[in-house]
């Protein structure tokens, strides 16, 4: 039998919406279930959530693979996704139960270490309404304006000091959460962006390498790559 967030009683939730196709990654299953080295990546990305946390999970995908999502993850929340990412969050939270913590988290970064997870929810519960990890930015960056060529122009040099690659999880308390999805008007490319256009301050624990992003078929390739390495599982543990 399915053990649901009511049932568990568990303070913190991960909500994993997958309910997306994943056209960039050119694969011919939505992205969460794609094979990567033997296991589908959203099994990975169950896998790797630490039990240590305690928590619930709630994975959300598309209507028509819910009953295979449950047969590949036993003792997880699968619920049908909807049409935008924000709605499936929204499906998320409806599932979590009364769980106060809750972390949201790309089914695309099958790979994020413990202590990512463990950050996240130790800011969180310290009193910090939205958290989420993020990684200096090593590149130099450039903004751009259109060029009367066809080429991009050079406008400046923006300094990357301040700068953050983020990631996720990404955590809040139930009450923000759910603040910055009464709002779904107007776009942002994540939860902590709803946070923030809403007032609510976001802090900023380290993420690492290891929570990167399946996009691409070369993210793929390179995440491929890792998973075969015979040191993943002390780095991921770690």
């Amino acid at each position: 039998m399915t053990t649901t967030p009511e049932d568990s009683g568990a303070e913190v939730c991960v909500i994993i919406p997958a309910a997306g196709s994943g056209t960039r990654l050119g694969e011919p299953v939505p992205k969460a279930f794609v094979d990567l080295c033997g296991r589908s990546i959203i099994e990975r990305c169950v896998d790797n959530i630490p039990a240590t946390l305690g928590a619930s999970i709630v994975v959300v995908v598309p209507t028509d693979l819910v009953e295979r999502a449950r047969e590949l993850l036993p003792g997880v929340v699968v619920v049908p996704g909807g049409a935008h990412r924000s709605d499936s969050v929204r499906a998320g939270i409806a599932a979590a139960g009364a769980a106060q913590i809750l972390l949201v988290h790309d089914a695309a970064r099958p790979l994020t270490p413990a202590h990512v997870f463990t950050a996240v929810v130790e800011a969180v519960a310290a009193g910090h309404r939205a958290v989420v990890p993020g990684v200096p930015v090593v590149d130099t960056l450039k903004q751009v304006t259109p060029g009367s060529d066809g080429l991009e122009l050079v406008a400046r040099t923006v300094d990357r000091e301040e700068l953050r690659a983020v990631q996720t999880p990404q955590g809040f308390t139930r009450e923000a959460l759910l603040r910055a999805h009464a709002d779904d008007s107007g776009l942002a490319t994540d939860d902590a962006g709803l946070a923030e256009r809403c007032g609510i301050p976001v802090h900023v624990v380290p993420g690492d390498p290891l929570a990167m992003k399946i996009t691409t078929p070369w993210d793929l390739r390179i995440i491929r790559d890792v998973v075969g390495e015979p040191a993943l599982d002390s780095e991921v543990g770690r």
